[in-house]
């Protein structure tokens, strides 16, 4: 089971009692928009075997949104992280590259 620590409240929570969110540091485009824009935003993701970056909620706790740095192959947790960022903390990229050496982030907008 997934367990994530929400960065907002501190507290522990498995998966079943938060809400996915999708891939997390999308540049995102509404209203205004070109149409090819609009449709990347919605249908172009990256679903990664490996290290992958995702929006959580916490639903039964704060209610508030955080992002989670996890490998999608193992569900090994690399960190929880503020979702008020555009890219994962400097900490976040640390601990993913001492654990998977080579692995180097890269801006996903």
């Amino acid at each position: 089971m997934l367990i994530l620590s929400c960065p907002n409240c501190g507290e522990l929570k498995d998966e079943t009692e938060l809400s996915a969110g999708g891939e997390a540091h999308l540049t995102r485009f509404g209203p205004g928009s070109s149409d090819s824009d609009f449709e990347g935003y919605l249908f172009n993701r990256e679903n990664p075997k490996g290290v992958h970056f995702e929006r959580w909620r916490c639903s039964s706790g704060c209610g508030k949104w955080f992002h989670a740095a996890r490998c999608t192959a193992t569900n090994e947790v690399f960190g929880t992280y503020s979702a008020q960022v555009t890219e994962p903390p400097q900490e976040i990229r640390d601990v993913v590259s001492a654990k998977r050496p080579g692995w180097t982030w890269r801006d996903l907008s």
